[in-house]
C-alpha cells in the first residue's frame, strides 16, 4: 500500500480531483477501495501563476501562495495512474506546478 501527497495550485483543484474521480481505479472499485482523499488548504512556496496569488505571511515572514495539499491511500498497482492524473490535471504550464510524492506504508488499518 502506498500513500500520496500531491501540492498544487488551488486553481487546479476542481480538475485534478475530477480527474482522480475519472480514473479507472477509483470509478467503480471505489466503493471497495478506500482511498481516504483528504484536501487541505495550505500556504506553500509554489511560484504564483500570477500577482494576485501571491501574498505575504505575517506568521511565516515571508511571500506564499495559497495551494492544496492532497493526500490519499491506494494499493501498488493503482499508484501509476493516479499519479499520471495528478499529473495531468494539475499541470499550469510553468516547469514546476507543484510535487508529488509517493510512499510506502507498513500498516493501514481502518476504524470499523
Amino acid at each position: 500500500m502506498k500513500e500520496i501527497k500531491a501540492y498544487v495550485h488551488k486553481s487546479r483543484i476542481t480538475d485534478v480531483i475530477a480527474a482522480l474521480k475519472e480514473s479507472p481505479c477509483w470509478g467503480a472499485a471505489h466503493a471497495q477501495r478506500h482511498h481516504n482523499l483528504a484536501v487541505y488548504l495550505v500556504k506553500g512556496s509554489l511560484v504564483a501563476l500570477d500577482a494576485n496569488e501571491q501574498h505575504y505571511s505575517m506568521d511565516i515572514g515571508d511571500e506564499v501562495v495559497n495551494e492544496y495539499k492532497l493526500e490519499l491511500l491506494c494499493d501498488d498497482s493503482e499508484v501509476d495512474e493516479i499519479v499520471a492524473a495528478l499529473q495531468a490535471a494539475g499541470r499550469t504550464g510553468q516547469g514546476i506546478a507543484g510535487w508529488i510524492t509517493v510512499t510506502d506504508l507498513v500498516r493501514a488499518i481502518p476504524i470499523h
